[in-house]
């Protein structure tokens, strides 16, 4: 009995150095990125591999991105775009999803077949007819525009219906006796029952927007409309970079999101485990 646990003390003590290695190898990249925005330019292309902490710590990386790339202005379209993309994704899917979940209606199947065919056609093939959509609605260089794309979703809506489907029929029986409508039986029973689900979708639908690029490029070219991840772009040179302040930039561009993970790290968990996908 005592070699059997052991054994087992020795197997755990070898799983976790297991994992604290590979978690540190996945955060050197990060420390990379925050030590550099600290050097000077010299010390970032320095061929030296053991030149890994800088020799004097400046802020003038800092400084100048705050200064000459208008971060205010970044900071306020990611932001926005987020909140906005999150409210209008989970209250269409929620709407779309009890309506295939819950509800019989002529085409139904055939409607959600093409739900399920957006989900598997890549997002790219829809950024044409978007884009003509939002220069005709004159929606252009505006936080509308950025919303737009993630407005509606397919994997929301599919989300959605699985977890509506995963109720039971007698709660609208019941209320149906009770004089509900359908109206009240989805706003007052059903929807509150879905709220993971819903926070399941939030999050990711929150992440896709922040990683969103290609899409603030295409319709955002003002400097003061795009958001972080474009701005990022738009920083690189085409023959030669300044590496600590775009990596300077680079760590203040992940602040909001290290900031909304560290309030919401209890719903980010669940949420993960209960739609059982992952990022």
């Amino acid at each position: 009995m005592e070699s059997y646990q052991a054994k087992k003390r020795l197997t755990q003590t070898l799983i976790h150095l297991f994992l604290i290695a590979f978690s540190f190898t996945m955060l050197v990249p990060f420390l990379w990125m925050v030590l550099t925005s600290f050097k000077t330019q010299a010390e970032s292309t320095s061929i030296d591999p053991f030149v890994f902490f800088p020799s004097s710590w400046t802020f003038e990386s800092f400084k100048t991105v705050w200064t000459s790339y208008n971060f205010l202005y970044l900071y306020r379209n990611t932001l926005l775009m987020i909140l906005f993309r999150v409210l209008c994704a989970v209250l269409t899917a929620t709407m779309a999803g009890y309506a295939f979940g819950r509800l019989n209606f002529p085409g139904k199947n055939i409607l959600f077949s093409l739900v399920l065919i957006q989900m598997m056609v890549p997002s790219q093939i829809f950024i044409i007819p978007q884009y003509i959509m939002v220069s005709k609605l004159k929606w252009l260089n505006t936080i509308a525009g950025l919303v737009f794309p993630g407005a509606v979703t397919a994997f929301g809506t599919f989300l959605l219906k699985t977890g509506y489907q995963g109720l039971p029929r007698d709660l609208e029986e019941a209320a149906s006796i009770d004089g509900c409508n359908i109206g009240q039986q989805f706003l007052v029973i059903m929807m509150p029952l879905t709220r993971s689900s819903m926070v399941s979708l939030g999050i990711f639908t929150a992440v896709f927007a922040f990683k969103d690029l290609m899409w603030p490029m295409i319709v955002c070219s003002n400097a003061t409309s795009t958001t972080l991840s474009a701005g990022l772009a738009k920083m690189q040179g085409q023959f030669s970079s300044n590496y600590p302040q775009l990596m300077a930039a680079a760590t203040m561009a992940c602040l909001p999101m290290i900031i909304l993970y560290l309030i919401f790290q209890k719903q980010f968990v669940e949420g993960i485990a209960t739609s059982g996908g992952k990022l």
